[in-house]
């Protein structure tokens, strides 16, 4: 058993969010996420620019070794304004592509008018059929 639990492939899914919250840059002791902001902060010159690369970021990192139909990577998710609707966002991929990267943004004015995102599902697909997903604490 201890042999196979070795061999198990890696995590098909992975998500990492991000929310920057204010302009301010972390503290010289937090080098990761300090370079991390000044990344997505990257090109915005004024108060309001800066404004609208508030929100919340999700790095999609995804692996299925099947080939042949398209993978689609689906974001769901419920903000603040929002209720209890469900907005959703997709990315889709070559059906040749074993790997990728998806990237979800709610930002600027979606983020300051809708407010912070409660929960969220991300989920990979190919051919009409889910593989894999992860959610948030809350999602229900």
């Amino acid at each position: 058993a201890l042999v196979m639990a070795s061999c198990s492939s890696p995590n098909t899914l992975d998500v990492r969010p991000m929310h920057l919250r204010n302009r301010e840059i972390a503290d010289e002791e937090e080098a990761m996420i300090r370079g991390e902001q000044r990344r997505l902060f990257h090109g915005a010159i004024g108060v309001r620019e800066q404004e609208q690369c508030l929100g919340h970021y999700y790095t999609v990192l995804w692996r299925n070794d099947e080939v042949g139909e398209p993978v689609e990577v689906r974001f769901e998710y419920q903000q603040g304004e929002s209720g209890s609707r469900v907005l959703t966002k997709t990315q889709t991929f070559d059906g040749s592509m074993k790997k990728g990267r998806a990237e979800f943004r709610i930002i600027g004015d979606d983020y300051l008018k809708k407010g912070r995102v409660l929960a969220w599902r991300c989920s990979l697909w190919r051919g009409g059929r889910e593989i894999e997903h992860r959610q948030s604490y809350l999602w229900e």
